[in-house]
C-alpha cells in the first residue's frame, strides 16, 4: 500500500510540474503574439490564430527565431529609395519589439517577386538592380531573402503544386483594376489579372511547402486571402508605420504627401506582383 501511495504522490507532483511548465509557456507564446500582434504593427486580425500560436510554440519549444516570410516587389523604380528603407526600419522595430520578450526573436526573409515583375513587363536586368539593392540593405537588419521563382522550382521537385482555382467575381475585379494601373505585359489587364491568379495559385503551395511553420505576412488585407498560403497564418500590416498601406516599390521620396498620411488606396491592389504584389505582398 505504502508503495502504491508514494507512487500515486510522486505521479501526482509529477503532473503539476509538467502543467506548471505547460502554463509558462503559454504565457511566453502569448507574449510573443502580444508583441507584434498589436495595432502598432496589424491593419487588421490575422487570419488562423491557432496556426499563429502553433508556429509561435513550435519555435518557443526548439528556442528558436519565429519564422516571418512576406513577398517584396517590383514597381517602377530600379534604385533604392527613402520609402524602401523606411519600411525595412519598421519591419525592424517588429523583430525588436519581439526580441524583447523573447530573446531569440524572429527571423525575417523577404520572399523577391521575380515571377511578378516578369509578368509585368519589368526588364530583367531593372529587375535584379533593384532586388540586389534591396537584399544589400535588408542584410543591414539582419533579414533573409530569396527569389520566390527559385522556390516554385523547389517546390516542383517535392510536391504537385497545380490545382485549379477559379477567382471569384470579386477578386477578379480587384485583380483587373489593379493590371490596368501596373500590368504592362503582354495581352489585356484582364488577362494579366488572370495569368498572375493562375501564377498565385501555384506559388503560394510551393511558399507553405518550402516555410510550413512560419508566419506569412503582407501588406494587403484579408480581402486577398485566397492569394495566401491556406495552411499558413496570415499577419495583416501596415507597411512604413501605423495608417500606412502603400507598398514601399510603389512609392518613391518624391511622394511626401502619399507618405505623410494614411493611404488605404493601393490596399485594393495585392502587392507587387507583376501588376500587384500580394506582398505579399506582402502580398
Amino acid at each position: 500500500m505504502g508503495t502504491t501511495r508514494d507512487g500515486c504522490l510522486v505521479q501526482d507532483s509529477v503532473g503539476k510540474i509538467l502543467q506548471h511548465k505547460a502554463k509558462l509557456q503559454t504565457c511566453v507564446v502569448d507574449e510573443i503574439i502580444k508583441a507584434f500582434n498589436n495595432w502598432s504593427f496589424k491593419r487588421e486580425q490575422p487570419s488562423g490564430i491557432d496556426m499563429l500560436s502553433r508556429v509561435v510554440t513550435k519555435a518557443t519549444v526548439h528556442n528558436t527565431p519565429v519564422d516571418f516570410i512576406l513577398y517584396w516587389g517590383k514597381g517602377p523604380r530600379v534604385q533604392l529609395d527613402s520609402p524602401d528603407t523606411a519600411c525595412l526600419d519598421y519591419l525592424s522595430r517588429l523583430a525588436n519589439r519581439v526580441r524583447e520578450v523573447y530573446a531569440p526573436g524572429v527571423s525575417i526573409r523577404l520572399i523577391f517577386t521575380d515571377t511578378h515583375a516578369a509578368l509585368n513587363g519589368h526588364a530583367p536586368e531593372s529587375t535584379s538592380v533593384y532586388f540586389e539593392a534591396i537584399d544589400a540593405a535588408a542584410q543591414t537588419h539582419g533579414f533573409l531573402t530569396a527569389r520566390l521563382g527559385d522556390i516554385v522550382t523547389f517546390g516542383r521537385e517535392v510536391t504537385n503544386l497545380d490545382a485549379e482555382e477559379i477567382p471569384s467575381g470579386e477578386v477578379l475585379a480587384k485583380l483587373v483594376a489593379c493590371a490596368a494601373k501596373w500590368y504592362r505585359g503582354e495581352g489585356s489587364a484582364d488577362q494579366g489579372a488572370l495569368d498572375y491568379h493562375r501564377m498565385n495559385m501555384v506559388e503560394k503551395r510551393a511558399i507553405e511547402t518550402a516555410f510550413p511553420d512560419a508566419v506569412f505576412v503582407t501588406f494587403n488585407g484579408s480581402e486577398f486571402r485566397n492569394l495566401f498560403p491556406a495552411k499558413m497564418p496570415i499577419f495583416y500590416m501596415y507597411s512604413l508605420r501605423r495608417g500606412v498601406g502603400v507598398k514601399p516599390w510603389f512609392m518613391s521620396s518624391d511622394a511626401g504627401e502619399t507618405m505623410s498620411a494614411p493611404d488605404f488606396g493601393t490596399a485594393q491592389c495585392p502587392s507587387t506582383p507583376p501588376f500587384l504584389d500580394p506582398g505579399h505582398v506582402n502580398q
